[in-house]
């Protein structure tokens, strides 16, 4: 099984900056790529970021390419998302995800299903 824990979320004002930690545990991390995914009530998770465990191949979701920064530490088994000019917009529970199987096309990283261990969470509110 795979273990991971989100943690660094919290209140930041419009503009401001924040960074998650994903903290990962198990015999089964053996990651191709880690995943960032957040959800807001009544919607579905939508993809963030993405990156491959290896090579350091990175992906963005357009709402937020530019302002958000993939990165992992392999020693220590850790993901991070630096965000930067954070939007009022950007408010949601943030996931970290394990994708276990290789892709090399950017739609492979879009979908929760193509990810097997999620964390539980943390919470990203982003005031005006």
């Amino acid at each position: 099984q795979v273990q991971l824990v989100e943690s660094g979320g919290g209140l930041v004002q419009a503009g401001g900056s924040l960074r998650l930690s994903c903290a990962a545990s198990g015999r089964s991390f053996r990651p191709y790529a880690m995943g960032w995914f957040r959800q807001v009530p009544g919607k579905e998770r939508e993809f963030v970021a993405a990156g491959t465990w290896s090579g350091g191949i990175t992906y963005y979701a357009d709402s937020v390419k530019g302002r958000f920064t993939i990165s992992r530490d392999n020693t220590n088994n850790a993901v991070y998302l630096q965000m930067n000019s954070l939007k009022p917009e950007d408010t949601a529970v943030y996931y970290c995800a394990q994708r276990s199987t290789s892709a090399s096309a950017y739609r492979w990283y879009l979908g929760r299903i193509n990810y097997d261990y999620w964390g539980q969470g943390t919470q990203v509110t982003v005031s005006s």
